[in-house]
């Protein structure tokens, strides 16, 4: 299992209480420039739909964000719409994507994307 510091399981517990609260597919949790910490589901409403990650991006930008170091995204994948949402803003931001258990599979870091295997 790929090894996460303290910051990024940070998201990674924030990402999971969102999965929780909102029962969605997928729960995200991003970290600013400044450490400012933002957590979203999935929104699913007739007139918006969001994945958790194009929510958590659109907190964070709403509240003042100009940039990002990190994000997790738990039951996602790399196709999620927000991972493309991070990289206008942030092109080098980290973001780790786990199962809803919070192991570790893929890591995309600097525009490209590692699978983590054994996790």
């Amino acid at each position: 299992m790929t090894e996460l510091d303290a910051e990024d399981n940070k998201l990674v517990v924030l990402a999971r209480g969102a999965l929780g609260r909102t029962s969605g597919a997928s729960g995200a949790a991003i970290r600013d420039t400044d450490g400012r910490t933002y957590a979203a589901g999935d929104v699913a409403l007739q007139a918006l739909r969001l994945t958790a990650l194009q929510a958590a991006v659109a907190a964070a930008i709403s509240s003042g964000a100009e940039g990002f170091e990190a994000a997790v995204v738990v039951g996602g994948r790399f196709s999620d719409a927000g991972v493309t949402a991070v990289r206008e803003v942030s092109a080098e931001a980290r973001i780790v994507f786990t199962d809803r258990d919070g192991a570790v599979f893929d890591i995309v870091d600097d525009a490209a994307t590692t699978e983590v295997h054994g996790g």
